[in-house]
């Protein structure tokens, strides 16, 4: 499993590098508010790719195919994307419990 998420690290770490990108996100940042799409914070924001790269590498700069999400939005769709379960309920409600006694 270790190696699978080393190998899906990779995909969009070239995409995510230079002028081109930086100009991208901004403009993604600045079409979605500046706000996570799903959850709606405005902390710790990240720019996704819908389909990612690693299966559609053609859309790595389709700005059609970025979107906002916080870090924590961007790694439950990551950890689907890479083959992980969802969390169960009961265990996300923990992790959610934690994390706010953390702020």
């Amino acid at each position: 499993m270790t190696n699978k998420r080393k190998e899906y690290a990779r995909y969009s770490r070239a995409v995510t590098r230079g002028p081109r990108w930086r100009f991208l996100r901004r403009q993604a940042l600045d079409r979605d508010g500046w706000a996570c799409v799903r959850c709606g914070t405005h902390m710790r924001l990240e720019c996704d790719h819908i389909k990612p790269v690693r299966t559609h590498p053609e859309l790595s700069y389709t700005f059609s195919n970025l979107q906002i999400l916080c870090g924590r939005c961007h790694a439950k769709k990551t950890r689907i994307e890479v083959g992980h379960s969802v969390l169960p309920q009961k265990r996300q409600k923990w992790r959610d419990l934690l994390r706010d006694m953390q702020l």
